[in-house]
Parts: C-alpha cells; sequence; structure tokens
C-alpha cells in the first residue's frame, strides 16, 4: 500500500552535516491523504523519539534537542520529506525512521514507517 524509501544517511564527525530523504509511494499515496510526514530515531538501548515532523498545514515541530540545527521540510508534488541535520553530535547517532500518516477515515490515520538508515558522529 504504501513504500518509504529512505536515503542519506551514514557517518560524519561532530559538527558535520547530513541530509536525510524519505520519499513516499503506493496506490493510495497522494498529498490529499497524508496528514503528516517526519522522522524519529532510536538509539541502541533507547525509546524511539521523535526528532521532526511537518504536518499537513506546514506545522513543524522539533524537539528541543534539535531545534536549531535540523530543518525538516516537505516536496509535496513527489511526497517527499527531507531533513537538513547541521551541528551534527555524537548523541545524534541513531537509525532515522521516515514516517507518513495516512488518513483512512473521518477520524483515522493510519501510520507507515520507512526501513531507517543509520546516522553516526563520531570523531
Amino acid at each position: 500500500q504504501v513504500q518509504l524509501v529512505e536515503s542519506g544517511g551514514g557517518s560524519v564527525q561532530p559538527g558535520g552535516s547530513l541530509r536525510l530523504s524519505c520519499a513516499a509511494s503506493g496506490s493510495i499515496v497522494s498529498i490529499n491523504v497524508i496528514s503528516a510526514m517526519g522522522w524519529y530515531r532510536q538509539a541502541p538501548g533507547k525509546a524511539r523519539e521523535l526528532v521532526a515532523s511537518i504536518g499537513r498545514g506546514g506545522t513543524i515541530t522539533y524537539p528541543d534537542s534539535v531545534k536549531g540545527r535540523f530543518t525538516i521540510s516537505r516536496d509535496s508534488a513527489k511526497n517527499t520529506v527531507y531533513m537538513q541535520m547541521n551541528s551534527l553530535k555524537p548523541e545524534d547517532t541513531a537509525v532515522y525512521y521516515c514516517n507518513v500518516d495516512i488518513i483512512i477515515g473521518p477520524n483515522s490515520v493510519k501510520r507507515y514507517w520507512g526501513q531507517g538508515t543509520q546516522v553516526t558522529v563520531s570523531s
């Protein structure tokens, strides 16, 4: 139904930058049914946490840990979400997962996840 293809992970030194991309496709994917897109991350031994999200109307949310360093953006025509990550820190090391929330009913949304991409920040 929905496929999410992520790219852009890798290894960088502290202070470096990476740009993640996530393209959504599938028979039910269109701008009219996407409620939100975003990124979560999960470090070893820790719970998955929100990194950034962008809603249908463009509302953006960041946790304090990445504010001012990460920037989420969306290309609605391509059903693609991006995240520019600057000033990376070792504590940003994690597997990053893309998500898309699809409206499937009047008050119902279904979340789909990408396969995850590793980001490692180390000197």
